[in-house]
This record gives C-alpha cells, sequence and structure tokens, in this order.
C-alpha cells in the first residue's frame, strides 16, 4: 500500500489528532493534555490529496524527523524525534515527474523544489509528517510538514501549521512512535 491510510497506526497517547469541519482551514490539534488551534491546507482536509490541490492529506501518519534554522532557533528543539538542522541549501523535491519526488534535495536542483531556508519565518521549526513516502507515488502529494504558523493565522499549502510556541510544546512531547492524525467531518 503506498499512502498510509487513516487505519494504518493505531490510536494511542503517542498519536497526535487534528481535527476541523469538512471544509475547514482552521481545525484543533490535541496531543495527550495539549489542545491548540492550527491551520490546515486551503483546501481543508482531503482523503484524496494530489499534487498542488492545497488539501491537508486525511489518515495518519508516522511523524519522520524534525528540521530547524539554527539560526533563528538557539537551542536546538526539544523532542524524541530525530533533529536536524536546516542548512540555506535544504529543498524539498515537488516534481512528480522526478525521481527524488517527496523527497529531501540541494539547492540549486534542475527540477521543482520548496525552500526548506525561508524568510518568511514557516520552516524555523518543522516535522516532517511521513505521508507518501514509502515509496511516494507521483502526484499524490508532496512536502507535507507540520510547521509554524502564518502570523494571520492564513491556510497552508497542505500542511498543519501552528503558532511557534506551540509547536515546539507538542514537538518536546514527540517521540520515535509519534503520529498525527488528521481527520474532518
Amino acid at each position: 500500500m503506498p499512502l498510509a491510510s487513516p487505519g494504518a497506526f493505531a490510536a494511542s497517547t503517542d498519536t497526535i489528532e487534528v481535527t476541523a469541519p469538512s471544509g475547514a482551514i482552521t481545525g484543533t490539534l490535541r496531543f495527550g493534555t495539549l489542545s491548540f488551534p492550527c491551520a490546515l491546507g486551503r483546501s481543508g482536509i482531503s482523503s484524496s490529496k494530489h499534487e498542488g490541490d492545497g488539501a491537508t492529506p486525511a489518515g495518519t501518519y508516522p511523524l519522520r524527523e524534525v528540521r530547524y534554522r539554527p539560526d533563528r532557533l538557539p537551542n536546538r528543539p526539544q523532542t524524541g524525534l530525530p533533529v536536524i538542522a536546516t542548512r540555506p541549501t535544504d529543498g524539498w523535491c515537488d516534481d512528480p515527474a522526478d525521481a527524488n519526488y517527496n523527497r529531501l534535495v540541494q539547492l540549486p536542483y534542475p527540477h521543482s523544489a520548496e525552500h526548506l531556508w525561508r524568510d518568511d519565518g514557516l520552516y524555523d521549526v518543522l516535522a516532517v509528517i511521513g505521508y507518501n513516502d514509502t515509496p511516494p507515488v507521483a502526484g499524490a502529494g508532496s512536502a507535507i510538514f507540520l510547521h509554524v504558523m502564518r502570523p494571520n493565522g492564513g491556510p497552508t499549502s497542505g500542511c498543519v501549521s501552528l503558532a511557534r510556541e506551540h509547536l515546539l510544546a507538542v514537538l518536546a512531547q514527540c517521540g520515535p512512535g509519534t503520529a498525527i492524525r488528521m481527520t474532518s467531518g
């Protein structure tokens, strides 16, 4: 099965729950005793995610790693997940025709790739959501992250975002078995 299905991981205290009404671009993220407002993709949560649709993928997926900008976060984020310092040349391939689709790449890159070293602060710290990555299916969606929310709380392109301090609080509770479940309805 190329994409994790909504039942791929058992519900447990290691599962971050993201819920929103159908079509909503905002929701609630709950993890243990934490509960925070979050922003979703501009198309809400969808069970039929595809590249460029602006939807957050419905289902349950592992958190793979945390990436952070060491120039903007003086201290390494506290978490039980692997932590990697982002470099100015880091990108994430979003070209479905490329062999490195939905993978970390180094910029400049000959195909379309999202810059991870952003000026707007949205990727100052992020967790890579293990959506469409074992192996990636061309066109099923890429670069799905749990990242810092826009100052105005606006929607993402398909990710889940939180206020920076809330994101750091959630990551501090994550470990190697942490998954994220995104549902609407």
